[in-house]
């Protein structure tokens, strides 16, 4: 007679024959994700406020018979995947937890957000689902003996908050006896079933830019004595970007995009505050560092022609994504067990930011883009938009890559 233990690993997990690894996802478990990656996305929370989804995750765990630990911050959790030796270094999985302030505008599904300007619109509830299943399939494997080295998993917070949650979690202790760690980022350009590798940058940094610009006002006809801060906080969104195009090397990819600008109340009325705030995004390392003092110069040189007195708040916010080549190899190789290698595309590098990052800054891992377009689909789903979803094959997808990464990292 089976014990317990095992019967529940078999509900878990299909073990396919032949000589290849275990850990294919069983159905009893594949809805059970399913089911908690719609859950999730019902009751999105923004950035250090997601009590409700690690307390859901942290369940979860402990059903399995894990130990997980919330961090330090509150809000997060860590937890390892059978016991560590104290030498081995072991594979770290990420995942983040947190949501984004816009509204969900699907009409037609039944698991659209229930709380209102807040959406899950970057797959962060797929991501956290993904490393879930990873972490419930791996546990059985090893109460079968199966599992040849302790997983980490890492269910990170505010990864939407600029310099990102990432830095807090490193500060909680994540990283101890981790020696490499990988991650699956949401990409609507991807059919499901497949993902895209790169090595080298995948993103790009990414930081915060927010400007005051200050003068006396006045009289609109009478813009020859005061300063015409209108005229300067546009010539301000229009120059800067197109001076900073000429003071660094093309090939660096440095971009200052504006968000928002803001200023004056009446027509007739030259205001006495502007505001202007946006992104600057950049492909290369070196050229990043460098970004802040540029910047800085630029708009004091713009602002001053127009006698505007400027407030610069430059928040630093993560370097870009650099994909450690072994840890690219360790995904291919586990993608083409499960999946061939026909599953397997090259991807480009993004001008998006992702705090996953600061972990690459300490130890080596790589970032895979997580296919979940449903193949023949036009709809224009992208990130960061209030209609985006996803085809939940993606998730069977991505919870057995990361097992059988951890499988061959292991053996190694």
């Amino acid at each position: 007679m089976k014990s317990r233990a095992a019967a529940r690993s078999e509900d878990l997990v299909d073990q396919p024959g032949g000589g290849g690894l275990p850990g294919r996802l069983g159905d009893e478990l594949r809805a059970e994700l399913i089911a908690f990656r719609r859950d999730l996305h019902m009751h999105p929370e923004l950035g250090n406020q997601e009590f409700r989804t690690t307390a859901a995750i942290k369940d979860r765990l402990e059903k399995a018979g894990l130990r997980p630990r919330v961090l330090d911050v509150g809000t997060g959790l860590v937890c390892d995947v059978g016991e560590w030796d104290g030498v081995t270094p072991m594979l770290a999985l990420r995942a983040d937890i947190d949501a984004l302030p816009i509204p969900d505008t699907k009409v037609d599904v039944p698991y659209r957000s229930t709380v209102p300007d807040r959406a899950h619109a970057c797959g962060h509830d797929v991501h956290t689902t993904t490393v879930l299943g990873a972490g419930l399939v791996l546990a059985a494997l090893d109460r079968e003996g199966l599992l040849p080295n302790a997983v980490r998993l890492v269910f990170q917070p505010a990864e939407e908050v600029m310099p990102g949650g990432a830095l807090s979690a490193i500060e909680s202790g994540v990283l101890e006896g981790v020696g490499r760690i990988i991650a699956v980022h949401c990409d609507p350009k991807v059919d499901a079933g497949r993902i895209g590798l790169r090595v080298g940058p995948i993103t790009s940094a990414c930081d915060r830019l927010e400007i005051s610009l200050d003068g006396p006002g006045g009289h609109t006809a009478r813009p020859h004595l005061t300063t015409d801060l209108v005229t300067a906080a546009a010539r301000v969104a229009v120059d800067v970007p197109a001076l900073l195009a000429r003071r660094v090397d093309a090939r660096s990819g440095l971009v200052l995009t504006w968000g928002r600008l803001q200023t004056g109340h009446a027509p007739n009325v030259v205001p006495q505050h502007a505001e202007l705030s946006g992104t600057v995004r950049c492909l290369d390392l070196n050229a990043w560092r460098d970004a802040a003092d540029l910047v800085h110069a630029a708009v004091d040189e713009v602002a001053g022609m127009h006698r505007a007195k400027t407030v610069i708040n430059y928040v630093r916010g993560v370097p870009p994504v650099v994909n450690d080549a072994e840890s690219v190899g360790l995904l291919d190789a586990a993608m083409t067990e499960r999946r061939g290698s026909y599953a397997i595309e090259d991807t480009e590098q993004s001008l998006g930011g992702e705090d996953f990052s600061w972990y690459l800054e300490r130890v080596p891992g790589a970032m895979a883009r997580l296919g979940v377009r449903p193949p023949g689909d036009t709809r224009a789903l992208d990130l960061h938009r209030g209609n985006f979803d996803v085809d939940e094959e993606a998730i069977t997808v991505g919870v057995e890559l990361f097992t059988a990464a951890a499988l061959l990292a292991g053996r190694s």
